[in-house]
């Protein structure tokens, strides 16, 4: 049906065109140099780096690989079994990485990975490294510091034209270019609420934020209407005062101190994982923390701890608790004991969420029941309030 005929010559011999074609063994090294590359950036970097070996025409071409992923997985096996061997392997980390970088020739990059275990010795390199990434318009950008005694902290006076002395800008400046920047992760990173804001303000493609053990953010803004931002993690940053978020694109959202957020303009939230414990909120605190997107919400994940309940007067507040109608996934983690006050919690979640189609629950603490008592009771919390479940996950640590 309206194809196209294809007229075959008679003269045509697909034997001769076949060993023309195909008759050198070395096919891959024909293709063009940016498809050899695209294909070795699936590779780990020393694995890329080995290919140098095949022939001349792969000497250079890992050296133009978009993505730099210092992986030392092997190396931190090593250290976990026998801490010893860190002072023999950090220095090798470092000489490593320092090596690909001076002789790398891509002009841009795809991601930038770093994860090791660090001392003071290295601060330096990795400010350089940053510096690097940061001026090939990088995409991706991990630092992941192990945990140890020493924490990287972020330099912002080496990306910033002036910083410390004049008021918070508005719109911050930066030294470098981060237009290409589309996903930031800093993990036992020592960063700041300003420096996160100025990221903000200069990443106009930033979709993904992940800052895990930082004690220097306090009080963060994330406001913009014009903000890619879809995924926001601030993990264990315990010095948080104040998370105010006003993100319309914004899909998920992990923050361990709920008690500092406030949301405004989050049309698109959808994930939400958090803390509801003794040193947080409680679930009527929550519900007011909630209310501009609880009814949109898909899958909500809590941290519950009872500590801090007044519990007849929660009681009452949560026969209120507004319909979660869309909710389809909901984790519940208990870091406490599982009394007959967490039961009515859960009754109560269970009740605003009618649609909830996967319910996991996880506890830690056996003391006021046998487990099996407590995993018939939380069936039936199910059983009473809501259409049961497809899934039912109860598991204890």
């Amino acid at each position: 049906m309206g194809g196209k005929r294809v007229y075959i010559h008679s003269n045509f011999q697909p034997k001769k065109c076949a060993k023309r074609c195909f008759g050198d063994g070395d096919r891959i090294s024909r293709l063009p140099d940016d498809i050899l590359v695209d294909i070795l950036s699936l590779l780990s970097l020393k694995e890329a780096a080995r290919t140098s070996v095949l022939s001349s025409r792969w000497i250079n071409l890992w050296k133009h690989t978009p993505s730099l992923d210092f992986d030392a997985k092997s190396s931190l096996r090593k250290i976990k079994k026998n801490l010893k061997v860190l002072k023999s392997e950090r220095p090798k980390y470092v000489e490593w990485v320092n090596s690909v970088l001076q002789s790398h020739k891509s002009t841009t990059l795809k991601e930038f990975i770093i994860h090791f275990r660090f001392d003071i010795t290295a601060e330096n390199s990795i400010t350089k490294w940053l510096e690097f990434a940061f001026s090939r318009q990088v995409q991706r950008l991990e630092l992941i510091v192990e945990k140890s005694a020493y924490s990287y902290c972020f330099p912002e006076e080496s990306f910033t034209p002036c910083s410390g002395t004049e008021p918070k800008l508005q719109q911050p400046r930066m030294l470098f270019d981060f237009k290409s920047l589309k996903q930031l992760s800093f993990k036992m990173i020592i960063v700041s609420d300003r420096a996160i804001e100025l990221f903000l303000h200069n990443c106009p493609l930033l979709e993904q934020l992940i800052v895990h053990f930082s004690q220097k953010i306090s009080k963060l803004e994330v406001c913009g209407s014009s903000l890619m931002l879809k995924h926001l993690e601030l993990y264990y940053c315990m010095g948080l005062e104040s998370l105010k978020i006003s993100a319309p694109r914004l899909t998920t959202l992990n923050v361990t101190v709920l008690k500092a957020v406030v949301l405004e303009n989050v049309p698109m939230l959808v994930e939400l994982t958090g803390n509801c414990d003794d040193d947080s909120i409680s679930l009527r605190h929550l519900i007011s923390t909630l209310s501009c997107c609880i009814s949109q919400l898909e899958s909500l994940n809590l941290n519950l701890v009872d500590g801090n309940v007044r519990h007849g007067q929660e009681t009452d507040e949560l026969r209120n608790f507004p319909e979660m109608a869309k909710l389809k996934k909901l984790f519940i983690e208990y870091n406490d004991v599982l009394g007959d006050e967490s039961l009515i919690r859960l009754a109560a979640l269970a009740k605003a969420s009618p649609y909830v189609e996967e319910f996991f629950f996880e506890n830690g603490w056996r003391h006021l029941r046998t487990s099996e008592e407590s995993e018939t009771i939380c069936e039936c919390c199910y059983k009473v309030s809501a259409p049961t479940p497809k899934s039912v996950q109860i598991f204890w640590l």
